[in-house]
């Protein structure tokens, strides 16, 4: 896997999903760490003040964003 492919990889989950298991072992760790943080792991760093209420949405910007 080339350098541009593999920074395509780390950048776009879309892109990401298209590759073979074995591109995906192959794809080296991404320097800034982990790309996502799951549910569990948000809510810790955060002290538990957080919660998601959708994907790409935390209560706070669906309180202040996404109800107007």
């Amino acid at each position: 896997m080339n350098k541009v492919d593999v920074i395509r990889a780390w950048k776009d989950p879309l892109y990401r999903a298209t590759l073979s298991a074995e591109d995906l072992a192959r794809l080296p760790a991404h320097p800034a760490g982990a790309i996502e943080l799951k549910d569990h792991e948000l809510r810790e760093a955060t002290g538990g003040l957080i919660e998601t209420t959708f994907k790409t949405c935390t209560q706070y910007t669906y309180i202040s964003r996404c109800c107007h």
